[in-house]
């Protein structure tokens, strides 16, 4: 089934029914269906056909909903961007999936408009904020004329309705093509691991539509299950308002990375937390590692258990869900979903026995591939099996146990970060002779990121002018929040730089109980004077 036939099912299932509210404005499954028809209509007399990518720079609100379906209804493919990117971030990004359309807002396109002649391919913008007549087209102006008619042709099951890159910009971008069927059916899959109905109301607060977590287990299970989605409007991450938004709403479902409920645990018993959240019957997390004491102290403040789901982008979302009445094993991330088969292997492929870790593989509903990277793509997937990247361990009844990371990656509040796109970017720095990046364990973000530097020779910088240079050229949750200076970095026999070595020297914890860390022997801190 297609993403479009989904919600026209749905729409003519449940009609009149609340599927999105956003503040005071309320859209039912009708409206949705019929807006989102409006938009199809306008893209395709903006000339978008099948196969052609449209962007979206959009934050949380009905109108990304409305546009998503929109896109996806006549067989373009939808390519969800951060907002919070910067220019040059976005640039790779456009390069690489080449949209034909942006649909974005005011805030967002202002710092985009003196280079967006330079991105060929896109060939008229939409601004959710702009009047008609102006230079851009207006959201509010073509939809006031669009037709509302049913879209007759669509794509088909098997055709990509969805770019997602994994960890943002890149030298070397990773766009996961994810296929209408795949979404659909993780829809359902997921959603009867949360046993979700029509009756459930989801809030999505803090947690951005353009995220798999979001989008997938937050939104499209929603949409496919006939429940209501809240959207709570604007940016902030007041976890105080996302209380009060519970108790307002009587929502059933709350869906948040780690990074929020530690923060809901931080702030436990505080002004403004003190809340009626009998409505809920389950809060999920996924996207980070969720620290067990999180989940005792969430459910000692608050009655509730956190479900620590495990899943990645390239599998759709979730693979693995506990049980939803807290009888799982604590620490785990669940059982395979059905449709899902997992298995640990080592480093040559072999399957591993219980209890042993080794690089966790997953078969079912995976990716396409990566967009405009067969190399990747054969990297991870191989004889039907997607290489994960995660070292885990199964124990006797199943139960999979996330220990560890085998891919370079960071992750910032649930945002997936490639340690070597910072390097990048700080190697440009004309008083940098080499850097490496590394994850930092931190209570509430889960990690933090740590630069650590050799400077030219005769060279001063400050940990602020670093930190400057980077926030004007990436995203905030990407800057280096830790600097260290060092008079060399050192490395491996290999010749590649050794990360566990300088963890060593700065005395940095393990991400995951049980890992070791080398030898600091021969790392020795910058003298901050020039000889």
């Amino acid at each position: 089934m297609s993403l479009k036939r989904m919600l026209e099912e749905v729409a003519g299932r449940y009609g009149g029914k609340t599927a999105i509210t956003c503040g005071d404005r309320r859209l039912s499954y009708t409206d949705l269906d019929e807006a989102s028809n409006k938009l199809a209509n306008a893209l395709i007399k903006l000339g978008v056909t099948k196969g052609d990518r449209v962007a979206m720079l959009l934050s949380n609100s009905p109108e990304f909903v409305v546009t998503y379906f929109g896109i996806v209804k006549i067989g373009a493919i939808t390519v969800p961007l951060d907002i919070n990117y910067k220019i040059d971030e976005l640039a790779s990004l456009f390069d690489d999936c080449r949209p034909k359309i942006l649909v974005t807002e005011s805030p967002t396109l202002e710092p985009l408009i003196p280079v967006l002649s330079r991105f060929k391919s896109i060939k008229q913008v939409i601004d959710l904020g702009a009047e008609d007549g102006g230079h851009f087209l207006s959201y509010r102006g073509i939809m006031a004329v669009s037709s509302a008619s049913k879209i007759e042709s669509g794509p088909e099951p098997e055709d990509i309705a969805q770019i997602a890159y994994t960890s943002g910009p890149s030298f070397n971008p990773e766009g996961v093509m994810l296929p209408h069927h795949c979404l659909v059916t993780e829809a359902a899959i997921s959603g009867d691991g949360f046993q979700q109905g029509d009756k459930d109301i989801v809030l999505l607060y803090a947690l951005p539509l353009y995220h798999a977590f979001g989008l997938v287990s937050g939104l499209l299970v929603s949409i496919c299950k006939g429940s209501t989605v809240v959207i709570v409007p604007g940016t902030g991450l007041s976890i105080a308002s996302s209380m009060a938004a519970i108790e307002k709403e009587q929502a059933t479902i709350f869906l948040g990375v780690p990074y929020i409920f530690a923060l809901a645990v931080s702030m436990a018993g505080k002004e403004g937390m003190e809340r009626d959240l009998t409505s809920l019957r389950l809060c999920a997390s996924a996207g980070a590692p969720l620290p067990v004491d999180i989940i005792r102290q969430f459910k000692k403040h608050y009655g509730f258990y956190i479900l620590d789901c495990w899943g990645l982008t390239e599998a759709i979302c979730l693979v693995t869900c506990p049980p939803i009445d807290g009888s799982g094993e604590l620490g785990s991330v669940g059982k395979a979903l059905p449709g899902w088969e997992v298995k640990i292997v080592d480093d040559a492929g072999r399957e591993l026995a219980s209890n042993q870790a080794g690089e966790v593989i997953v078969r079912g509903l995976v990716m396409k591939g990566y967009y405009n990277n067969p190399q990747a793509t054969a990297r991870v997937l191989r004889d039907g099996w997607l290489y994960t990247g995660d070292i885990g361990k199964m124990d006797e009844n199943g139960y999979l146990f996330i220990t560890g990371r085998k891919k370079d990656i960071i992750i910032v509040k649930g945002q997936n970060i490639r340690p070597s796109d910072i390097e990048r970017v700080l190697q440009t720095h004309p008083k940098v002779a080499e850097a490496a990046v590394l994850g930092i364990p931190d209570e509430l973000r889960g990690e933090m990121v740590g630069a650590v530097i050799k400077l030219k020779e005769g060279k001063m910088a400050t940990e602020q002018e670093i930190k400057r240079f980077c926030l004007e050229r990436m995203v905030t949750y990407k800057v280096p929040k830790q600097v260290t200076f060092l008079d060399s970095l050192p490395r491996t026999a290999a010749g590649k730089i050794d990360r566990e070595g300088i963890r060593a020297f700065l005395s940095i914890p393990p991400l995951f109980p049980g890992e070791t860390i080398s030898s600091a022997e021969g790392i020795v801190p910058l003298k901050l004077s020039i000889e």
